[in-house]
C-alpha cells in the first residue's frame, strides 16, 4: 500500500458503474471524505456508509454540458481536494483540464491521448505503431467493407463501448446480418468498426497509473468464473511482467498521466498473449486493494501533485470475486431458482469456488448498506430468473458516454 496520506475531500465523477463503488470502499476504509455525483438517485454508490453526499446532476449522456457545468458549480461552491474520474467523464474533464485544475486536484492525460486510448480504433493503430501483439484486426467504414473483412468466427465491435456492450461474436451469416442491423441503426460506421479474428482464451486485465509516462503501480488478474455481460464473478491476482512492459510502452507513448487499464487474452494454444482492450481509467480497483496495491490512493496523491514513490508489485493468487455478478452470470446462463439457491447459499458460507475469496463489490461487513443492491438483485433473480438481462442492461445509464455526446464533446467550440 501507499504510505497514509491525510484525509482527503474526494468528489467522484459517479456512482452507478462497479469501478465508482470498489473505489468508494478504498476511500472510506482510507478515511477520505467522500462526495458523489450522478443522474441516478438510486445509483450502487448511493448504497455506502462512506458517501458523505450525494448530488443529482445532469446525465454525461445526453447534456455533457450540463454535466460540466453541474460539476464546475459544485467545485466552485465547495472545496474538494480532488475530482476522481472514475469512468468515461475522463474523456471530457481532459477536454477541459487546465480549467478544472484551477478548482481542484486533477490526474488526466492529454486529451489527445486520451482520444487515444478511449477508442477501439484509435488504440488498435497505437498498437501497430508500438509493434505490440493484437488478434488480427481490420478497421473498417462501411457495411461493404465490414462484410469483406468478416471471417467466421468473428468479433465485431464498434471504436466506443463500455462493459462488453457494443461488441458481436459472429460466427456465421445470420450473427452477421444481426450485427450489421444494430451497427446501421446506431450510425456507428461514421466512428469506424473494428473485424477482429476470434482467438480462444483465458481474459486477463491490468491496470496501472502513470505519473508523466512512467509506470508507478500495476496489477494484473484473471477471470476464473465469468460473470454476465463481459464482466468478472470470481477474479485471481496473476504475475505478468511482459504485460506490464506492455502497458509501460503505451504510457510513455501517450505521455500518460492517471490510471490506465488494458483487456488482454491468453490463447488456448500458448501463444504471447494479445491486447484486446483499453479503459482510460481504474477498473473495480478492489482486486489490486486486496493484493496489496492500493492504486487509488495512488491516484489520489498523483492528483494532488504529491510525486509518489513507485508501488512493488502486487501479491499473486489473492482470489476475490462479486457476488451481484456471481448470481448474474448464473441467471443469464440458463440458471434455475434451485441454481441460484444454491449458488446464495455458496457465497454465504464461503463453500465451493468462494472458498479462500473475498467480497469486492458489496462488502458487507464493513460497509452494511451495500446489502440492500445486493439483497434486491438476489430476490428480483429468484422471482424472475430470466431478468438478468435486463437488470444489468439497467445499469447502462446516463453517466456514461455514446457516439453522439463525444462528437459534441469533440466540437472545438465545446471548450
Amino acid at each position: 500500500m501507499t504510505d497514509k496520506i491525510k484525509p482527503l475531500r474526494v468528489l467522484l465523477s459517479e456512482g452507478s458503474s462497479t469501478s465508482a463503488r470498489e473505489a468508494i470502499t478504498i476511500l472510506g476504509l482510507s478515511g477520505h471524505v467522500v462526495e458523489v455525483c450522478d443522474p441516478s438517485p438510486w445509483c450502487l454508490g448511493r448504497y455506502s456508509r462512506f458517501v458523505r453526499k450525494f448530488h443529482h446532476c445532469p446525465g454525461l449522456r445526453n447534456d455533457p454540458a450540463g454535466y460540466l457545468a453541474f460539476v464546475e458549480e459544485l467545485l466552485a461552491a465547495r472545496h474538494f481536494d480532488v475530482l476522481l474520474p472514475i469512468h468515461e467523464q475522463g474523456f471530457l474533464f481532459a477536454r477541459v483540464l487546465e480549467r478544472l485544475r484551477r478548482h481542484t486536484g486533477l490526474a488526466l492525460p492529454s486529451f489527445e491521448s486520451y482520444r487515444t486510448a478511449h477508442s477501439k480504433a484509435g488504440f488498435s493503430r497505437l498498437l501497430i505503431e508500438l509493434g505490440l501483439p493484437q488478434p488480427a484486426t481490420s478497421i473498417v467504414a462501411s457495411e461493404s467493407e465490414l462484410r469483406a473483412a468478416t471471417r467466421f468466427p468473428a468479433v465485431i465491435k464498434i471504436s466506443v463501448s463500455t462493459a462488453s456492450r457494443g461488441i458481436w461474436f459472429v460466427r456465421g451469416e445470420s450473427d452477421l446480418e444481426s450485427a450489421v442491423t444494430d451497427l446501421k441503426a446506431n450510425g456507428a460506421f461514421a466512428g469506424g468498426v473494428l473485424v477482429q479474428e476470434f482467438v480462444a482464451g483465458t481474459t486477463e486485465k491490468a491496470q496501472s497509473v502513470f505519473c508523466r509516462g512512467q509506470v508507478i503501480g500495476f496489477h494484473a488478474y484473471r477471470q476464473i468464473v465469468p460473470g454476465l455481460g463481459g464482466g468478472e464473478a470470481i477474479k485471481q491476482s496473476v504475475s505478468r511482467p511482459n504485460i506490464r512492459g506492455m502497458l509501460a510502452a503505451i504510457g510513455d507513448k501517450l505521455s500518460w498521466h492517471g490510471a490506465l487499464s488494458i483487456d488482454y487474452l491468453m490463447p488456448d494454444n500458448d501463444t504471447q498473449p494479445l491486447l484486446i482492450d483499453c479503459n482510460p481509467r481504474l477498473v473495480e480497483p478492489m482486486s489490486a486493494y486486496f493484493a496489496g496495491v492500493d492504486l487509488v490512493g495512488l491516484l489520489l496523491e498523483l492528483s494532488i501533485d504529491a510525486a509518489p514513490a513507485a508501488l512493488p508489485e502486487s501479491r499473486e493468487g489473492v482470489r476475490t470475486h462479486l457476488a451481484m455478478q456471481a448470481l448474474l452470470g448464473c441467471a443469464s446462463h440458463g440458471g434455475t431458482r434451485r441454481d441460484l439457491m444454491r449458488e446464495c447459499g455458496r457465497l454465504l458460507t464461503g463453500g465451493g469456488p468462494y472458498a479462500a475469496s473475498r467480497e469486492e463489490l458489496t462488502p458487507v461487513r464493513s460497509d452494511w448498506l451495500s446489502a440492500v443492491p445486493l439483497a434486491l438483485t438476489a430476490g428480483l433473480l429468484l422471482a424472475a430468473p430470466r431478468s438478468a438481462l435486463a437488470l444489468a442492461r439497467s445499469g447502462f445509464g446516463a453517466h456514461l458516454l455514446d457516439l453522439n455526446s463525444i462528437r459534441r464533446i469533440e466540437r472545438a467550440e465545446f471548450s
